[in-house]
């Protein structure tokens, strides 16, 4: 028998431990996107732990920013970034306030609200592919940069918030080097997803992009 999946709130001591601690066990979670055309939830199956001024692969590497503010703090709250020009990315920031750290919400399998996700990932052969991969993932919720700093612990109304699902037996929890990230912070083993599961982005080794004439 199947349990059914836990619909308590994470609560916010849950996101205030470092983000290596923080990232395995977001997987098998539940996000959940209020729009005011329906709601879309997603399990967790992939994610990537960056440790700020700890990792040249982050954002904060190099200090605060207006654009990475949101990493330093509180815990529990959404970093969203805008990249290639084209796509958007969700993160959710871990550890003490002051210390930045987020994890990259890299993939998930859509459990309700397939048919308004589909609307919005017209490209998507099939449901496995709907938010298998980070700009996936934030399209098929209808993520944007006006959601940068939402709290994610907020009760009440509410745009977006983690429930605690069906977390994922440690024996099921894979890890490995972060996809497409270039230089020392594409080396750690810091992506963990779900084995087998079928919505898991595959791995892609950084390509660096050519410059045009």
């Amino acid at each position: 028998m199947i349990a059914t999946p836990d619909r308590t709130p994470l609560p916010r001591d849950f996101f205030d431990r470092p983000v290596l601690e923080v990232a395995p066990d977001l997987l098998g979670r539940l996000l959940v996107r209020e729009t005011p055309d329906g709601p879309v939830v997603l399990r967790l199956t992939e994610v990537e732990a960056y440790d700020g001024q700890n990792d040249p692969g982050s954002h904060a590497y190099r200090g605060r920013t207006p654009r990475n503010a949101v990493m330093f703090g509180p815990p529990g709250h959404v970093y969203v970034y805008f990249t290639y020009g084209m796509w958007h990315c969700m993160n959710l920031v871990c550890g003490p306030e002051g210390r930045s750290s987020a994890v990259l919400l890299r993939a998930g399998e859509i459990v309700e609200g397939a048919e308004l996700a589909r609307t919005r990932r017209l490209s998507a052969r099939n449901d496995k592919e709907l938010a298998k991969g980070p700009a996936r993932l934030a399209t098929a919720l209808g993520i944007d940069r006006s959601l940068d700093g939402t709290d994610a612990c907020a009760t009440g109304d509410t745009p977006l918030r983690v429930l605690t699902g069906t977390p994922v037996s440690r024996d099921q929890v894979c890890n490995g080097p972060r996809t497409g990230v270039a230089g020392e912070g594409g080396v750690h083993p810091w992506r963990y997803w779900v084995a087998d599961d079928p919505t898991v982005s595959p791995y892609r080794a950084h390509v660096p992009r050519r410059r045009r004439s």
